[in-house]
């Protein structure tokens, strides 16, 4: 082997990898002082496949099983390659990828109905029975809030809802719509907090299913509605809206037809709550392992891409949020879960060792994303009018307050009706497409 370990001596300026190439010898590149590992490269292709293409082929290879961590594990190193970050993408091969990709990252982030029903589904209906073994109770798939830095995932995703609950500045009897509703978590607390009417919009048919369930066994469902559904579809207006998680599905061509529909979509007083995976970078790309085999289509909008939309629509900005490592929190302990339900043999058949592989990957390279990278997360309120909300920001903390007293009278009920309604569910996701 040449090109790999000429490739690694140039990148590698912090910890230390040791590579045990097909015939045996054995290589080192960096100076230690950091995180070190040893790989074992099986495939003797590896040499140029990861020079030329490092990021992609260097996590296929792992997937395959041709490159083997022998020494640490698959955080180690993520943690190594983000240490010298700015290396790695300077490298010819990665360049070269990332001019590729910002050439065609308008038409990969092309995202009508029908593409991005088929991405949501590639992603969402590969099985509730994965998802369960690491979500929290209340299935909720996007960054939680740890403000103490002390909580639970249950707890830390409550106080997510709880915050937003907040921010919303519900009134009983208003109409709510949930844009990318997920397994109906975030609906469901809106309806139990405040009188008030949500409908919840999914692509994804395991999520649709599930949401419903939990509806009809917390006895919600006169006054939550969950519909199978593309936002652009919806026509009613409604006096709030929230999004989570979703901004991120929508790609960066339809930015504008996203918020404007927000606009259109909102009455006269009214207000939505926008978060989303963002970053303090310029526009950039997504990385070409979770744009191949984990989110297709998905890009995490910059600020400067999400403003310029807003601004278009005409919306209020009336506060602006930046969460910075909460969502490394989150994905420590989703990944923890992840590999405590792997290595107990809790993950189903269907589920075999290269998926497996590739979900580590994924749940380690995101977790350093947030903890070493430039990503962060931002919640954006916006109002149809300037004083659509109140005019400081102590309201918020007051109505979590309230909101909190309010919670252990149904807490318990809705985590008790995601845990019914996984229990009974019946597999119905694509995972023959898993390991795409």
């Amino acid at each position: 082997m040449r090109l790999l370990p000429k490739l690694l001596r140039k990148i590698v300026r912090r910890g230390r990898i040791t590579l045990i190439g097909p015939d045996g010898k054995v290589e080192e590149a960096g100076p230690g002082g950091g995180p070190e590992v040893t790989l074992r490269v099986l495939d003797p292709s590896l040499d140029w496949k990861i020079a030329l293409d490092p990021e992609l082929n260097s996590a296929e290879a792992f997937m395959d099983g041709t490159l083997r961590i022998e020494k640490g594990d698959v955080h180690d190193l993520m943690t190594l390659i983000f240490a010298n970050k700015r290396q790695f993408d300077m490298s010819g091969g990665q360049i070269v990828w990332n001019m590729y990709a910002r050439r065609l990252r308008r038409f990969m982030q092309h995202n009508p109905v029908a593409r991005a029903r088929a991405n949501a589904r590639a992603h969402y209906d590969i099985g509730n029975d994965l998802f369960k073994l690491f979500l929290d109770r209340d299935l909720q798939y996007s960054c939680a809030y740890f403000p103490d830095g002390d909580e639970t995932l249950e707890h830390a995703q409550t106080k997510k809802k709880r915050h937003i609950a907040a921010k919303l500045a519900l009134k009983p009897g208003q109409r709510v719509l949930d844009i990318g509703c997920g397994w109906g978590g975030m609906a469901l607390y809106l309806a139990s907090v405040e009188d008030v009417r949500v409908v919840g919009v999914t692509l994804s048919v395991e999520q649709h299913r599930v949401a419903q369930a939990r509806a009809q066994a917390s006895g919600l469902a006169d006054r939550v509605e969950f519909r199978l559904c593309d936002y652009r579809s919806v026509e009613e207006k409604f006096d709030r809206i929230v999004s989570v998680g979703m901004l991120e599905h929508v790609g960066v061509t339809h930015l504008r037809e996203y918020f404007l529909r927000v606009r259109d979509l909102l009455g006269p007083d009214g207000v939505a709550l926008i978060h989303s995976i963002s970053t303090k970078a310029p526009p950039g790309i997504t990385s070409s392992f979770l744009r191949k085999y984990i989110f297709p289509g998905g890009y995490a909008p910059s600020l400067s891409e999400t403003f310029a939309e807003i601004e278009r629509s005409g919306l209020w900005s009336t506060d602006v949020e930046i969460w910075r490592v909460h969502y490394a929190r989150t994905l420590r302990e989703w990944r923890r879960r992840f590999l405590a339900a792997r290595d107990e043999g809790l993950l189903p058949a269907a589920y075999d060792a290269r998926f497996q592989r590739m979900w580590e990957f994924y749940l380690s390279t995101c977790e350093c994303v947030f903890d070493y990278g430039s990503s962060h997360v931002f919640q954006i309120q916006l109002a149809r009018e300037r004083d659509g909300v109140p005019l400081h920001r102590d309201y918020i903390g007051e109505r979590e307050a309230a909101y909190a007293a309010r919670e252990p009278a149904f807490l318990e009920k809705l985590w008790a009706s995601a845990d019914d309604a996984m229990a009974q569910d019946t597999p119905g996701g694509v995972r023959a497409d898993a390991n795409r």
